[in-house]
């Protein structure tokens, strides 16, 4: 390969358009580096270093390269008409890796002149601007926003996988219930909206987890059980913690213990330590397991709702 193409494709990480090869090497450079086999077009006037693409047959070219470098390939063709969107903007704000060989989406507004191709998706959209505040700048790549691109994402992904994308978003202060749910109004024939509409609910109530959602619908409600306030900051010295189910008036908190957490030694010792905090203020933690959770729901509710009513029995009276 010429040796000022080779450094300018170096440069920008394996990739080059026509526009800026065309900026320091004669076309036909460009033309004798794809005929060598240096080079692969894998979109309209977007080139890249061949060593970069996978060997599978059969798959569109740009699905041969890296979910990274296929990103800018598509945003580079689009150039400033589009951004990413959908599952390809889950993966630049980090909530989901792009698998290999998933086709890039992006979004442009209606009147560009983009269309899907081997590889890309192109969706349309009547009110987007590639401007903010529609888009942002992430790791440096033009992404739709966050809140979007969740709602974007939700029909395409297996039921199983639609909500830790958006508790993680929301745990992670990327974005708040209220937010998505204002961008979740705007699809009113999104499949599967009830179902987001009912997460959204349970993350404003301040359930955190899957495992918190499912003792918040199958346990902790009900006749009998208090109004749990959740995350409850409590101030402890020169920290804060945070109570998962704060039943106030017993001065009871509920701690649900996922999955991973048995079994790990130091995620035991840091709790004990947090659980004789609480009890030098008075309040009580409870913990249950993942299992039990889940498979002796009655029993954790009855021992639940034990627990509660002695503690009442033995406050002093206000």
């Amino acid at each position: 390969m010429n040796v000022v193409l080779r450094e300018l494709v170096e440069l920008n990480g394996g990739l080059v358009t026509f526009g800026a090869a065309r900026q320091v090497v004669p076309a036909w450079t460009l033309r004798q580096a794809c005929v060598n086999g240096d080079l692969v077009r894998v979109l309209p006037q977007v080139f890249v270093a061949a060593h970069l693409l996978d060997s599978r047959s059969g798959a569109p070219v740009l699905s041969r390269l890296g979910p990274a470098l296929g990103q800018r390939a598509a945003l580079a063709w689009a150039d400033g008409r589009g951004a990413l969107s959908h599952l390809s903007a889950l993966s630049a704000w980090g909530l989901r890796p792009q698998a290999a060989g998933e086709p890039v989406h992006l979004s442009t507004p209606v009147g560009a002149s983009l269309r899907t191709r081997p590889g890309l998706v192109v969706h349309r959209h009547r009110h987007l601007r590639i401007e903010p505040p529609h888009v942002v700048v992430r790791r440096g790549l033009t992404v739709t926003r966050l809140d979007q691109a969740l709602v974007d994402s939700w029909p395409m992904l297996p039921s199983v996988e639609r909500r830790a994308p958006v508790i993680r978003a929301v745990n992670d202060w990327l974005t708040t219930p209220e937010r998505l749910a204002e961008t979740l109004d705007s699809a009113p024939k999104l499949i599967g909206r009830a179902t987001f509409r009912t997460l959204l609910t349970r993350l404003a109530d301040g359930c955190r987890s899957p495992l918190e959602m499912w003792g918040h619908e199958h346990v902790f409600t009900g006749p009998a059980m208090p109004a749990f306030l959740r995350q409850v900051p409590m101030r402890l010295g020169r920290r804060t913690v945070y109570l998962d189910m704060f039943a106030e008036r017993e001065r009871v908190n509920i701690e649900l213990d996922g999955a991973t957490t048995h079994g790990d030694p130091r995620q035991r010792e840091i709790d004990l330590r947090r659980d004789a905090l609480l009890a030098t203020v008075g309040i009580l933690v409870v913990r249950f397991a993942h299992r039990r959770l889940v498979h002796e729901a009655d029993d954790v509710r009855r021992e639940t709702l034990a627990i509660l009513a002695t503690r009442r029995a033995t406050q002093p009276s206000s």
